[in-house]
């Protein structure tokens, strides 16, 4: 399982800056989401990948670490996923604007060649 998460997390992040490097605002955007991706999923990862695990302890029990899952890492991804959300919808908001006011969608705000 750990192999699989980190097999996932390098692809994310190796796509991600792919993407970053390429010259149009579209796979910027995209390449900025699958970058955050790749970084919810490893923040997520270091909680520890338990199957199964209770999240809140039973009333009388005694807890111990081996037997819950941490839920700090959970609230960290979750308010990123909402940030992450609401700064993508602003950046293409942004992108649109300045589409219509260039006239191009490359980064730079030239097509190649000119």
């Amino acid at each position: 399982m750990q192999l699989v998460v980190s097999l996932a997390i390098g692809l994310l992040a190796g796509s991600g800056v792919w993407l970053l490097l390429r010259a149009r605002t579209f796979q910027v955007t995209i390449g900025l989401a699958l970058l955050s991706y790749a970084v919810n999923l490893f923040i997520f990862s270091t909680g520890g990948l338990r199957t199964g695990a209770e999240a809140i302890l039973q009333s009388g029990e005694v807890g111990t670490l081996a037997r819950y899952s941490d839920p700090v890492p959970q609230a960290l991804v979750l308010t990123a996923i909402v940030i992450g959300f609401a700064t993508t919808a602003l950046l293409l908001v942004v992108l649109l604007a300045a589409r219509g006011l260039t006239g191009s969608d490359h980064v730079d705000g030239r097509e190649r060649g000119r």
